[in-house]
């Protein structure tokens, strides 16, 4: 174990005291809850600039950091849908999820055929986590800050992550098509 791996595993251990935080039946509950996210995806960030500032990547790393962070998201997003039940935040809510779990498997095949370079994480797939954090940071805030309507304005910004969720994900399959359609005419 690493500074950076310790720090992921942090985030993973987070995620049950996110939870637990999230259902309490006090008034500053979504204050609670936001730093712990905050906390989670400042460690997201930390973990890979020391990892590598420390030259202490990892394979246990690359496999942790990713499934830390898609937990997180997950989770929150299930937490939110369930706290506010609408259709304007499930359609955002599936994208992401669903995303996530095709790019991870996606990123998995592409392993298995020893293309994984090519679906590697791009800058646009850190927009849409830069997007996706802060959105889900103003929606577990709720309350306004002054007169910025914060709940409204991670709504927003939620879509607009969903919007780059679904760019990013067009991306790595377009980067990935020619590795599966080769794949696809050898087995046929």
């Amino acid at each position: 174990m690493n500074i950076p791996n310790t720090l992921t595993v942090i985030r993973i251990g987070l995620i049950p005291v996110f939870v637990i935080v999230f259902y309490l039946p006090v008034k500053s509950a979504n204050i609670a809850t936001t730093v712990i996210f905050a906390l989670g995806a400042l460690t997201d960030w930390l973990d890979g600039y020391l990892a590598r500032r420390l030259q202490q990547t990892s394979v246990l790393g690359e496999f942790l950091d990713p499934v830390a962070d898609k937990l997180m998201v997950a989770i929150v997003l299930v937490l939110l849908l369930q706290q506010d039940p609408s259709v304007w935040l499930a359609l955002p809510a599936a994208v992401i999820i669903g995303r996530e779990i095709t790019v991870s498997a996606l990123r998995e095949w592409m392993a298995e055929l020893g293309a994984r370079a090519k679906v590697a994480v791009s800058s646009l797939g850190k927009f849409k986590t830069t997007a996706q954090m802060i959105a889900l940071i103003m929606l577990l805030y709720r309350d306004p800050i002054g007169p910025v309507p914060t709940y409204a304005v991670g709504f927003a910004l939620l879509y607009v992550a969903a919007v780059l969720t679904l760019w990013s994900m067009c991306v790595y399959l377009w980067l990935a098509w020619p590795e599966l359609k080769k794949r696809q005419f050898r087995a046929d």
